[in-house]
C-alpha cells in the first residue's frame, strides 16, 4: 500500500475498504483510503472509533463518519478498545485481524448486538487455523488477542456460499436440481444457511461429504425467518419468496442499508416492478407470494450492486421478459457469473 500520501481508491468496495483501514494502521505514514460516491455515504465511525482507542491517528476527512479516510499511521498500540457497534461483522472482523501485531496484548469490546456471527466464528477460526489463538466470549462482546505472528501452512478454501445461492435459488423456482461442490457440512459461512430454509419452504437438500444438491418443488410456501447472521443472501430468499404462496417475512436486516446499495429498499422496488407484492419497513421486508402466476417482466436496476444483479438475474429464469440493466457489476465477485449462470438453461 501507498504510504505517500495518494489515496487508494477502493471504488464501493466496502470489504476492502475496511479491511484495509486496519491493515494500513499497523504501517508508517500518511495513507489516504477513498472509494466512490456511494462509499464516500457509507458509515464507517465505529471502526474509526476502535482504531483510535488502539492509539490510532485516522480521521473522516470530511467529518461525516464515512470516507474518504486520512490515517497517520505509526502501528497499532493495543490495550483495550471498544467497538461502539456489532452492525457490521467487517468490523469486527478488521480489527481482529490485525490485533496480533499491536504494541500490546489487544482487548476489543462490543457494545450492541453483534450480527452477522458466523462471520466472526470464521475469522476466529481462520486466525487459531493460522496460530492466532483468541479468547472470545460467547456472544462476542470481549475478544482478547494476544501478540504474535500468523504462521504459513497449506490451506483448504471452502466454496462461496454466497454465491452458490444464485443456483441453489434456480433450482428452487424452476423445479429442477442443482448441485454444489466444495461445501462442507457443517459450513462455517452463515449463508450456507439458505439451503435449510429453501427446505423450509419446501424444497429437497441431500448433503454428501463436500457437496449440496438442492431440488426444487412443485409448491413453495411462505417462511418468517430472521436473517441477521446472513444478509447477503436476503435478496436471494426474497427472490424465491416471489415464487412461493402465502407470506414471507425477512426480520433483523437493517443492516442491509450499508451495503453496496440500500438493499433492503432496492429489493423491495425491484420486486415491485415484477408485480410482487411487497411491504418495506426500517428492519424487515414482507413479500406476499402468489406462486409467481402473476409476474411480469421489466427492466430490473442493479444499483451497481453485484448482488442485487445476480439475485434477480434468478427471476428471469421463471418470468420472461426480465432484463438487468448495469449487469457488468457482477465483476465485484463472480466475474465470470453469466456464462455460468447461461449453463443452467443449456
Amino acid at each position: 500500500m501507498r504510504s505517500d500520501g495518494k489515496p487508494v481508491f477502493l471504488g464501493n468496495n466496502g470489504t476492502a475498504t475496511r479491511f484495509l483501514t486496519s491493515v494500513a494502521s499497523l504501517g508508517r505514514g500518511r495513507f489516504i483510503i477513498d472509494g466512490d460516491e456511494r462509499m464516500h455515504v457509507r458509515p464507517i465511525d465505529p471502526l474509526i472509533d476502535a482504531l483510535r482507542g488502539w492509539g490510532v491517528d485516522i480521521s473522516s476527512m470530511k467529518g461525516t463518519g464515512c470516507p474518504p479516510l486520512k490515517i497517520e499511521a505509526g502501528g497499532i498500540e493495543g490495550g483495550t478498545t471498544i467497538l461502539p457497534e456489532g452492525k457490521s461483522s467487517q468490523y469486527l472482523s478488521s480489527l481482529l485481524l490485525v490485533a496480533p501485531y499491536a504494541g500490546k496484548e489487544a482487548e476489543l469490546r462490543v457494545e450492541g448486538e453483534v450480527l452477522s456471527k458466523p462471520y466472526v466464528a470464521m475469522t476466529l477460526a481462520v486466525m487459531a487455523d493460522f496460530g492466532i489463538e483468541v479468547d472470545a466470549a460467547p456472544d462476542f462482546s470481549r475478544f482478547t488477542v494476544p501478540r504474535g505472528c500468523y504462521r504459513p501452512r497449506e490451506y483448504e478454501i471452502e466454496g462461496d456460499g454466497s454465491n452458490a445461492s444464485y443456483f441453489w435459488a434456480a433450482a428452487a423456482v424452476t423445479g429442477g436440481s442443482v448441485t454444489v461442490e466444495n461445501v462442507p457440512v457443517p459450513s462455517l459461512q452463515g449463508d450456507v444457511m439458505l439451503v435449510p430454509l429453501l427446505g423450509r419452504m419446501g424444497c429437497n437438500v441431500v448433503r454428501s461429504g463436500k457437496t449440496i444438491t438442492l431440488h426444487g418443488s412443485e409448491r413453495l410456501e411462505g417462511i418468517t425467518v430472521d436473517m441477521g447472521d446472513m444478509p447477503d443472501v436476503v435478496p436471494t430468499l426474497a427472490v424465491v419468496a416471489a415464487f412461493a404462496h402465502g407470506k414471507t417475512e425477512i426480520n433483523n436486516i437493517a443492516h442491509l442499508r450499508i451495503k453496496e446499495c440500500d438493499r433492503l429498499s432496492a429489493v423491495v422496488t425491484e420486486l415491485g416492478k415484477l408485480g410482487v407484492k411487497t411491504e418495506e419497513f426500517e428492519d424487515r421486508m414482507v413479500i406476499h407470494g402468489d406462486g409467481g402466476k402473476n409476474l411480469r417482466g421489466a427492466e430490473i436496476e442493479t444499483y451497481e450492486d453485484h448482488r442485487m444483479a445476480m439475485s434477480m438475474a434468478v427471476a428471469g429464469l421463471r418470468v420472461p421478459g426480465v432484463i438487468i440493466r448495469g449487469e457488468e457489476c457482477v465483476a465485484k465477485s463472480f466475474p465470470d457469473f453469466w456464462e455460468r449462470f447461461a449453463l443452467l438453461t443449456d
